[in-house]
Parts: structure tokens; C-alpha cells; sequence
């Protein structure tokens, strides 16, 4: 694709263009010489679909380690041979301090994460109840849960709870998911997607880039989210831990990650994606670009089994780019 053919295909899909799967790819194939007339048209795609407001939300490890799934990147698989913590599913009063936390730190988003193929059904209606308990009317902070492969009836209950958004990431393409994950199927996957949807709640959908896939399933994967019509993208970018079946993998360069972001922005322009996990480590001094690449969004405070950046940095980073938020010190 050439620089006049980007900037045509630009034009059209800044007037209500829907990119094709052939454009995608072109999109994936293009030269690094381009790569600033792709992040600044997916930027001017951020702007009109987005504003200037940055979405950011924050997590909690809620039950950690010990994971019989077998998924190559993670500190957490039973396949790992790694210090990862390991502990049981928090009490409902520790979910709930951790909630009124994101509250006073004035975060879209909060929600309890936990390891393992799927929550087992008593937890979840611990899980439950801690959400129930919870203000639903008053604050700005809504409420999310990451809890594994579920059924509808697990999901209603976390939805009659207040839980209005799940996330399950598919983590790749269909097409690479093979060489990640062996212990459970893609459909699987998609399958509790689709139920969280059924039961009337919003998707929190991403994946993790620099697993070895091609610029060209980036976009494929992209394009399988736009048809499962997800609500939020979440990207992260691995960070190798020793231990783990990826702990050789090469790391993905600070430019690669913005053509990524640049990509999923125009392939999904009506989509918050955020920028996750490794986003400092791996875009480096270029980190604060990656807004202008086109995410509309951040996740702060800390990861599953890492230490992420601090809402000061965050709160810091957004007001000197003159992003509107609502992260407040308290």
C-alpha cells in the first residue's frame, strides 16, 4: 500500500468506510516507512469516534496461580515453573476494599480478575455478592469481572449483581491460537463471549501481541472482534517470563506496537481499545504516543502478577497530552 492509498482509503473510512478483509490485510503489509500517516490517521479516527476522553479502568488479582490451563505465555499455567503468587479467591470484604479504592481514584472501570479455566459456581456467587454490595448509583466507576470460561446462569447472577461488563480475552487469531493454547479450544472461548452477551452484558475482548503471530493475524484477529460486535479491545504486549513455554520469544519493538494499535483503531473505530499490559516495557520512550496511534483508553495501577504503572504516573501522563479523565489523587 502506498501513501496515497492509505490516505484514500483514510478518507473513506473517516466518512463511514467499513474496512474489508482484503484492506485489512493491505493495512498489516504495509511499509515501516508509513508508519506515522497510519498512527495520524487513527488518530484523527480516535478524535471523531472518541473525543479527547481517555477510558481508563484497573484491576484486581482476586485468586492467583495454580492455573490448569496451559496457555504458553503465562506465569500462572500449570505448565509454568515460575514464583508467580499463588492464593485462593479473596474474601468478599478484600473485593470490596479494593472497589471503594478504584472509587476514590476516580477510574471508569474496576473488576476482580481470577486465575484457572472458569470460576467454579460457589465463587462466583461470592464474587456476586461483593458486587452487590457495592454502590451501583453515585459514583462514575462501573463494574467488571474476569473470571474464566462461564455459562449464562453464572453470568446472569454476576449481572443481576451489577457486573455490566466481562471480559474474556481470545487472546489471538483463530489461526495462531493452536500454538498458544492446547488445554482449551477457541470456540470455547468465544462461546462464553457470546453468553455474557446473551445475558445483557457489554465485552471487554483483547489479547496479547508478540506471541509470534503475523502482522497479517493481528488483523485477522481484529477482524473476528468487529464480527463479535465487542464493546472494549484490551491490547497487551508480552513481557517473556522465565518459566514459561515463551520465555524466549523475541520482544516486540516500540513501533510494532503502535502500527498494532494504529491497525485495531481503523479496523474498529467504534470500539474503547485500551493499551494493558507490558505497554510501558515494551513502547518504551514512545509510550505516550500510543493515544495518539489511536487508543482511547488505559489500564492503571497493577497487572495480574506484575507491578504496573501508578495512577500518579498515569494521571501525570494524560494531563500533560491534555486528555480529558477522571483519575483524581486522593
Amino acid at each position: 500500500m502506498t501513501r496515497d492509498e492509505l490516505n484514500t482509503l483514510g478518507s473513506k473510512i473517516l466518512s463511514g468506510h467499513r474496512i474489508t478483509a482484503p484492506e485489512a490485510f493491505a493495512l498489516a503489509a504495509i511499509p515501516d516507512r508509513l508508519l506515522w500517516d497510519l498512527t495520524a490517521l487513527a488518530d484523527k479516527l480516535r478524535r471523531q469516534h472518541k473525543g479527547n476522553r481517555i477510558h481508563t479502568c484497573t484491576i484486581l488479582n482476586g485468586k492467583s496461580g495454580k492455573c490448569s490451563e496451559d496457555c504458553g505465555f503465562c506465569s500462572q499455567s500449570q505448565s509454568a515453573t515460575t514464583d508467580s503468587p499463588v492464593y485462593p479467591l479473596m474474601s468478599k470484604e478484600a473485593m470490596q476494599e479494593a472497589a471503594h479504592a478504584a472509587i476514590r481514584s476516580g477510574v471508569d472501570r474496576f473488576s476482580v480478575v481470577t486465575s484457572g479455566r472458569g470460576l467454579p459456581k460457589d465463587q462466583v456467587r461470592q464474587v456476586s455478592e461483593a458486587f452487590g454490595e457495592l454502590p451501583h448509583t453515585g459514583t462514575a466507576t462501573q463494574w467488571c469481572a474476569s473470571l474464566g470460561i462461564l455459562a449464562e446462569p453464572e453470568l446472569r447472577t454476576l449481572r443481576e449483581a451489577g457486573v455490566t461488563r466481562f471480559h474474556h480475552n481470545l487472546e489471538t487469531a483463530r489461526s495462531h491460537f493452536p500454538n498458544i493454547c492446547q488445554s482449551h479450544s477457541y470456540d470455547d472461548r468465544i462461546a462464553t463471549v457470546k453468553a455474557a452477551q446473551a445475558v445483557g452484558m457489554s465485552v471487554c475482548v483483547g489479547g496479547i501481541f508478540g506471541l509470534g503471530e503475523t502482522d497479517e493475524q493481528a488483523a485477522e484477529y481484529a477482524l473476528e472482534l468487529r464480527e463479535l460486535k465487542v464493546d472494549s479491545v484490551p491490547m497487551n504486549f508480552l513481557i517473556p517470563v522465565a518459566g514459561t513455554k515463551m520465555e524466549g520469544a523475541t520482544r516486540i519493538t516500540p513501533r510494532r506496537c503502535l502500527k498494532l494499535i494504529a491497525m485495531f483503531r481503523l479496523i474498529l473505530p467504534h470500539q474503547d481499545i485500551l493499551i494493558c499490559g507490558g505497554r510501558e516495557d515494551n513502547l518504551k520512550e514512545l509510550h505516550p504516543l500510543a493515544v495518539l496511534a489511536g487508543a482511547n483508553g488505559i489500564m492503571t495501577g497493577n497487572y495480574l502478577t506484575r507491578d504496573g504503572r501508578t495512577l500518579e504516573k498515569d494521571r501525570a501522563m494524560l494531563d500533560s497530552m491534555g486528555a480529558e479523565h477522571g483519575l483524581r489523587i486522593t
